[in-house]
């Protein structure tokens, strides 16, 4: 017993507790995905799926009847679960490639070119990081809609499609820190700005860039606000809006729960398998950018 080091147990029994709580949500959702929406009420305070049916999720890929969707206490509505992956993934790759790809451009032309006021643009370019979403929604709203964008995806993805403040002070601090020394030669050797941004920058910038795509992606994938107001339409209707109308869609007076646990498993398995995949460049970029 002398040789326990009680603080260091202490410390993991905190960390299983952490994780407990942190995973149960996750766990509640795949116990009410596996449950009959019916029997549900009856078995509140079951830890284990009451009345256990794939039918959930036979309802959200289009599998069941109405009638059996009813029996079971879900909606007599269909669900185009598959257009709406679609759209998801139209939007979250649009806007990824582009906001990288312009967001890059960006952060080269303020670290590395010369020119009048640079620093104080760009001063004022990141002071936006300070501006709250919320103040920019409404004006965002009345261009798209005078634009004639309203329920295309253009209309969702412009706002984000060039750059973000974020994405050019990300990327611009790395650009700061290559070695000058290897511009300098490729300039002896002929190349222009634009070659050695394309030939010699973006290659060495791999790491940051990915990260940036990573979080961008992430942020487009679970972005509810903004789609929710231009994009109501049915054609670019995106999941996370569809999970709302979901729920909505409750003939027998209350949301079919089983279905959207279902769905909402369906909707964040794309993010679970990224994180699978790069989890590990994740974690470095959120400790790396501050992000919480």
């Amino acid at each position: 017993m002398a040789g326990i080091r009680w603080g260091r147990v202490a410390g993991w029994a905190v960390l299983v507790v952490v994780m407990l709580v942190t995973l149960f949500p996750f766990y509640w959702m795949l116990r009410t995905s596996f449950s009959n929406t019916r029997a549900l009420a009856a078995g509140a305070a079951d830890l284990l799926p009451v009345d256990f049916t794939l039918g959930a999720y036979r309802r959200v890929l289009g599998l069941s009847s109405t009638a059996e969707a009813v029996a079971e206490g879900g909606s007599s509505g269909t669900v185009n679960f598959w257009l709406y992956l679609r759209n998801s993934i139209v939007v979250a790759t649009v806007t990824t490639a582009g906001q990288v790809f312009f967001g890059a451009l960006a952060a080269y032309a303020f670290a590395r070119l010369r020119w009048p006021g640079r620093n104080a643009v760009f001063t004022l370019f990141v002071t936006a990081l300070m501006v709250p979403p919320i103040f920019t929604t409404l004006p965002n709203f009345v261009l798209i809609k005078e634009l004639g964008l309203l329920n295309t995806f253009l209309g969702i993805v412009l706002p984000h499609l060039l750059m973000t403040p974020f994405a050019v002070f990300f990327l611009r601090q790395f650009f700061l820190g290559i070695n000058a020394g290897v511009e300098e030669a490729a300039r002896i050797d002929g190349a222009g700005h634009v070659r050695t941004f394309f030939r010699i920058v973006l290659p060495m910038s791999r790491g940051p860039i990915a990260t940036l795509a990573i979080l961008t992606y992430i942020t487009s994938w679970n972005d509810y606000f903004w789609p929710l107001l231009v994009g109501k339409a049915e054609n670019v209707r995106v999941l996370t809006v569809a999970l709302g109308i979901f729920r909505s869609q409750t003939p027998q007076g209350s949301p079919d729960w089983a279905g959207l646990m279902a769905a909402t498993l369906f909707a964040a398995l794309p993010i679970m398998v990224l994180f699978a995949v790069l989890g590990r460049r994740v974690i470095d970029s959120i400790g790396y950018t501050g992000v919480k």
